[in-house]
């Protein structure tokens, strides 16, 4: 673990982990308390971050906040930043909108994603920078898509409202970072995390194949001959939120095992 072998100068800040019940932000929560950070769990399910809490609790050896709000709605943000107003790290993370075809997306449906996944992390990013950049120093890492590099089609409201978040953050991290604030965005590519596991199973079913043997084709289908895992994908947090990665402002960061054939 990268917090055995480095100090990454973060022991004692506070942090808000969005979506941190399981998966890529549990992994985010779990690396920057390992490196000391007062973090604080949130997601939409009560017993879900019991459990991810208890668990955390039992590995660092002290009591971890956890936040059952829905940050999508005004009320959930407020809920949430009542607990811990002023983080030095924050980490935004929605569960991206459902795959479908461009004629099927009404207006609705667009207001819904563009409002889980761009409004909803730019509200947070808005109630928590004034104080960040008033302290001189702050981190905000907003996990996103590798959507963002190579669209994918049937994705259009992911690729869309995502998109719309990373240009946003773009202008605003080149203002920030003079405060000693910085905002970067981590793009994951496939991650073995339910949300993959439920997609290969959606797969399997479609060509009548089993589960195992579509998570196989996945991994094949990856340069590296696998996907990643949820520990890779926190340690890459915890560094861009470590006093290490103060020169680092408005960059994407594709964590996708070479998936991506371009260059830039």
């Amino acid at each position: 673990m990268i917090s055995e072998h480095l100090d990454l100068g973060i022991k004692g800040r506070t942090a808000i982990v969005c979506g941190s019940s399981k998966g890529l932000g549990f992994a985010c929560a779990t690396s920057l308390a390992r490196a000391g950070v007062d973090v604080v769990l949130n997601g939409r399910s009560e017993a879900a971050l019991e459990t991810a809490a208890e668990k955390l609790r039992g590995e660092i050896g002290r009591p971890v906040r956890r936040v059952a709000a829905d940050v999508t709605t005004p009320e959930g943000r407020a809920a949430l930043l009542a607990q811990c107003p002023e983080p030095d790290i924050l980490v935004t993370n929605a569960g991206g909108p459902p795959p479908g075809q461009f004629e099927d997306w009404d207006e609705a449906k667009w207001q819904t994603a563009l409002n889980a996944n761009m409004v909803a992390p730019i509200m947070l990013i808005r109630s928590t920078i004034g104080p960040m950049r008033k302290k001189r120093w702050g981190r905000i890492l907003n996990i996103t898509s590798s959507a963002v590099k190579a669209p994918i089609a049937v994705l259009g409201l992911s690729n869309g409202a995502r998109t719309g978040l990373t240009g946003f953050v773009a202008g605003l991290a080149r203002q920030a970072i003079k405060d000693g604030v910085t905002i970067n965005n981590l793009l994951p590519g496939p991650f073995d995390t339910d949300r993959l596991r439920s997609v290969a199973a959606s797969m399997a079913r479609a060509r009548n194949l089993s589960a195992e043997q579509a998570m196989e084709e996945m991994k094949a289908a990856n340069p590296s001959g696998r996907v990643g895992t949820p520990e890779e994908f926190g340690v890459a947090c915890a560094y861009l939120a470590s006093a290490h990665a103060g020169f680092i402002t408005g960059q994407n960061l594709l964590l996708d095992g070479g998936a991506y054939p371009g260059t830039l």
